[in-house]
């Protein structure tokens, strides 16, 4: 053990400095992910029981030690079932960000490169401009580490061959398929009239309606890129870890999709700066 200083009677070692730490990064990300939602005002109703509890067994109240007592030996039942949607969303954030589950892991095998080396950008982005230059709003999901199965079984499985044509006839506003997502995966389209989890963030702009909101809700518990035209503006977006980035060009929309997509480093002289970006905390 590496002894660094003492206060009084305590001995304070790195590891205890690495201990409290990593102690404040949990409390951290636990506050960001209970905060703006009525999962916080249970935790601290939950948190004042057990101060009670404690205050009452440290006055010798043997009554009320013994309700509370038995309260709080179902207390971690109970915070299961109360906090099951924290806790999912929790362990998606964890899993979303370890090593195994980022696509570069996987960068150098073979069919791993030749999978994203046939997804072609340009049937994406001429319907992008299509739809929003209609107003018809859009909603495209595409799938990196994970296939998204859970999602794209809420709509309509198609796996048919990415075209213009069929992406702009799918979100018609005429088209009983238009109401959803539509996830890509591979080189196909998977399903469409896919529903997707909406963001409880509460940072998010007004401006921004049910599709930017889905559109977040989906890349802030896995690192799917999608793509969103609006229907009360026309103007394109694309939305990844939360991050929404608005007001998109053809040519902007082209360059982030490569960085996002396949990881390039290409830039556009003029793109960067048209662009609005958008940050919203997972």
């Amino acid at each position: 053990m590496i002894f660094l200083f003492s206060i009084g009677f305590l001995e304070i070692e790195m590891l205890d400095v690495i201990d409290i730490l990593l102690v404040t990064v949990l409390l951290y990300q636990l506050y960001k992910l209970l905060t703006g939602s009525v999962a916080l005002k249970i935790f601290l109703g939950l948190l004042s029981i057990y101060l009670l509890y404690l205050v009452v067994r440290a006055a010798g109240m043997e009554l009320l030690s013994i309700i509370l007592g038995q309260f709080m030996g179902v207390g971690v039942l109970a915070a299961i079932i109360l906090f099951q949607p924290e806790i999912r969303r929790f362990l998606l954030l964890i899993g979303k960000t370890t090593a195994f589950n980022n696509d570069r892991f996987f960068r150098g095998f073979p069919w791993r490169r030749e999978q994203t080396d046939k997804l072609s950008l340009t049937p994406f982005i001429e319907a992008a401009k299509s739809l929003a230059g209609k107003n018809t709003g859009a909603l495209i999901v595409f799938t990196k580490s994970s296939e998204l199965k859970y999602y794209a079984e809420s709509g309509d499985l198609i796996d048919a061959v990415i075209s213009k044509r069929l992406l702009v006839s799918i979100f018609n506003k005429n088209s009983p398929l238009h109401d959803g997502a539509v996830i890509i995966s591979g080189n196909r389209i998977k399903a469409a009239r896919c529903i997707l989890p909406v963001s409880e963030n509460q940072e998010i702009p007004a401006s921004m309606g049910l599709r930017h909101r889905a559109a977040i809700g989906l890349t802030e518990i896995t690192d799917s890129v999608v793509l969103v035209v609006s229907e009360e503006t026309g103007q394109i977006a694309l939305v990844r870890n939360g991050e929404v980035y608005r007001n998109l060009s053809s040519s902007d929309l082209r360059v982030k999709l490569n960085q996002f997509l396949f990881d390039t480093d290409q830039r556009a002289s003029s793109a960067p700066a048209a662009a609005e970006k958008s940050v919203s905390a997972a």
